[in-house]
């Protein structure tokens, strides 16, 4: 007794086989990247220690920020707890 419907599962099988090798590369094929990435990623990290140092890198609203804070907390002093809370 020959049952239905499973030729019709046999060639979606294949057609789905065949969607997924064109869709992925084999893992063995990939080469890497064309060049050596450290030596560029320790310049962009030396470079931003040397910015990072100067005081005026330090953006206008983070000063802002910071200035509403100890106003904040001149102001309302009960408020310490909760703004260490948050912390």
């Amino acid at each position: 007794m020959k049952m239905q419907g499973t030729g019709n599962r046999d060639r979606g099988t294949e057609a789905f086989e065949q969607l997924l090798r064109r869709a992925v590369p084999p893992a063995g094929d990939d080469p890497g990247p064309e060049r050596d990435l450290w030596p560029a990623m320790q310049r962009r990290l030396n470079g931003r220690d040397e910015v990072a140092a100067k005081l005026g890198t330090v953006p206008w609203f983070d000063w802002a920020l910071a200035a509403g804070v100890a106003v904040f907390t001149v102001a309302f002093p009960a408020a310490i707890p909760v703004l260490l809370y948050y912390l």
